[in-house]
């Protein structure tokens, strides 16, 4: 049977799939690092409380990197090199979502609409980071070899969702409702463009490696482009929408340490 859990196994149980699934993941969240250590660097004078959580925030992306890391080298496997058109936040760069990597570069402060558009763009993302591992949670919590990397992930991922939430509800509040609702919508129409186009990338990378016949690659491209089409007429607004986390002050503390990978 055809389903995301079993496509998601033969991934896991094969090497060179495992290899490039667990590299794309890793420099994802490698890249989240810095782009979040930039930013806490760059935060402007007004707003310096609000540093050390997203210096909180790019502390996990750094540790979900290395989990995806040591899970490679647990296998005895060594990273791939990640195919420009599966590089997720580099193509939602491409699209002039979030702030741009030049801006950060640069050794100036930021102003508070960089600040709003940067969790604007956050929450966007993290609302697809907290989705996709809610299903790993779902199906793969007790795996021997991943389950604990994507419990510990899935907790992070949760508080970043959350502390987006919070912030963008204290600006809103400031008198920044309106601003802060073009921007999400922005965010959540370019990045289901981009979520479908890195998907059916994805897939055909693995597609090759595991050899899946025609007929299965044709359904999974569909599959996809139906996921994108509801995203694109009622699905983005999950995206954009803000309320109070059940849990605040999310990310009010050092990150959690995660001993049993390194």
């Amino acid at each position: 049977m055809l389903s995301a859990k079993s496509l998601f196994q033969e991934i896991l149980d094969h090497d060179e799939s495992f290899r490039l699934f667990c590299s794309i993941a890793a420099g994802g969240e490698a890249q989240g690092g810095w782009e979040n250590g930039r930013i806490a660097t760059l935060v402007p004078s007004a707003e310096r409380a609000l540093a050390p959580k997203i210096a909180r925030h790019g502390a996990d992306e750094d540790k979900h990197g290395r989990v995806f890391r040591a899970l490679l080298k647990k296998r005895g496997l060594i990273p791939a090199a990640v195919p420009p058109e599966t590089d997720y936040t580099m193509l939602l760069e491409r699209r002039g979502i979030g702030l741009a990597h030049a801006r950060l570069r640069r050794d100036e402060p930021l102003g508070e609409r960089d600040i709003i558009v940067y969790l604007s763009h956050s929450r966007v993302t993290e609302q697809r980071a907290s989705e996709q591992m809610r299903f790993l949670l779902r199906h793969f919590a007790d795996h021997p070899e991943v389950g604990r990397a994507v419990r510990l992930i899935a907790v992070d991922e949760d508080n970043h969702l959350a502390y987006t939430h919070e912030e963008l509800l204290r600006f809103a509040a400031a008198g920044h409702g309106r601003l802060i609702q073009r921007t999400l919508r922005e965010c959540a129409l370019a990045e289901i463009r981009v979520h479908r186009d890195v998907s059916l990338a994805v897939m055909a990378h693995m597609g090759r490696i595991l050899g899946w016949p025609r007929t299965k690659c044709v359904l999974l491209a569909a599959g996809i482009r139906a996921v994108y089409v509801y995203e694109r007429l009622a699905g983005w607004r999950r995206m954009v929408s803000l309320s109070l986390p059940a849990r605040r002050d999310p990310l009010g503390g050092p990150a959690t340490p995660a001993h049993e990978f390194a």
